[in-house]
């Protein structure tokens, strides 16, 4: 059985998005928040979507198969790339304690307390720089393709997707040291956006998993 490689990061990326935006639907229509647009200023937090009623239930299940799909996503790149000639053997390891962290962070959604607390911000943290790191190296080792051009510019441009997400990132820790407690009106906002890029990322991965029809031969 042979199957298309590409359907997993748009599977993922379909879940993840599916599941934050419908959380924070969820949550609106029982009161649990307040009407706002999530990725403008003095809205509610990715978190705060998912931590009540029966946006709870509905977060975890859509994040805690997401965690195990996108485990499984680093591990094909790494194979993938290994195909090309242009191995990161440390890739599908990082992205699987990215995936855990993940998981960390979901399921210690919706407890209360300092301890609770403190894993979901070290569990979102981690996930975000290990994801960031494992799409820049994965930019950086298309890049080094040079007998396949189109491979090579999807590294750019890649390099380039990074490039602004650190930027907005970056744009938000100096935000924070400026702008004091009224930062908490724009906090937020970069959440749901950083989250949003980063699925970006997977989806032209799977685009470009799709343009060169990587596939997976199960069994005979």
């Amino acid at each position: 059985m042979t199957l298309r490689c590409a359907l997993l990061p748009y599977t993922i990326a379909a879940l993840v998005l599916t599941t934050i935006h419908l959380c924070f639907l969820l949550s609106l229509n029982e009161g649990h928040v307040h009407s706002c647009v999530p990725y403008w200023s003095d809205c509610v937090s990715i978190s705060k979507s998912g931590r009540y009623g029966s946006a709870y239930f509905v977060f975890k299940g859509g994040m805690i198969p997401a965690c195990v799909l996108l485990a499984q996503f680093w591990w094909l790149t790494q194979g993938w790339l290994t195909a090309h000639n242009s191995p990161k053997r440390w890739l599908g390891v990082v992205g699987l304690i990215a995936s855990l962290a993940l998981l960390l962070y979901t399921l210690s959604l919706g407890h209360s307390g300092d301890h609770f607390r403190t894993l979901r911000r070290f569990g979102v943290v981690l996930f975000l720089g290990l994801s960031f790191i494992n799409f820049a190296a994965l930019a950086q080792a298309l890049k080094t393709i040079t007998t396949r051009p189109q491979l090579a510019q999807a590294g750019r441009t890649l390099a380039r997707a990074c490039a602004v997400i650190l930027g907005i990132a970056l744009f938000s820790l100096l935000l924070d040291a400026l702008m004091g407690d009224d930062y908490d009106r724009l906090e937020n906002a970069f959440e749901w956006w950083l989250i949003v890029l980063l699925i970006g990322l997977l989806i032209y991965t799977g685009r470009l998993w799709q343009q060169q029809s990587f596939t997976l031969t199960i069994g005979r």
